[in-house]
């Protein structure tokens, strides 16, 4: 199986800024947990509060997907429309293990 590293940006609408961060550091602890993931740190930008990164590693691409399946993750989704401005960008990259 490949190590995969995924990196999500979301934007938190105007006025919801700590409502955003607060539902995403819920996040953490509960995937910090699960099956196949390597960490999953959350970044805030520098230059704008409201701007939060995730850099996550994961043992396989399926126990990512798996991941993307559970209840406390699904729950954050639902509430997207109300905190998140426009969509989440997301990008999936796998681990280059080459020593060349």
């Amino acid at each position: 199986m490949k190590q995969l590293t995924v990196v999500a940006k979301i934007t938190a609408k105007k006025e919801k800024e700590q409502e955003t961060k607060q539902a995403l550091e819920s996040l953490i602890p509960i995937t910090l947990h699960e099956e196949g993931c390597i960490n999953y740190d959350m970044h805030v930008s520098a230059d704008n509060e409201g701007v939060f990164l995730f850099y996550e590693t994961w043992s396989s691409y399926e126990l990512w997907q798996k991941h993307m399946q559970n209840d406390h993750l699904q729950q954050f989704i639902s509430k997207l429309p109300e905190i998140v401005e426009g969509d989440i960008e997301l990008s999936t990259w796998y681990v280059n293990k080459n020593k060349n």
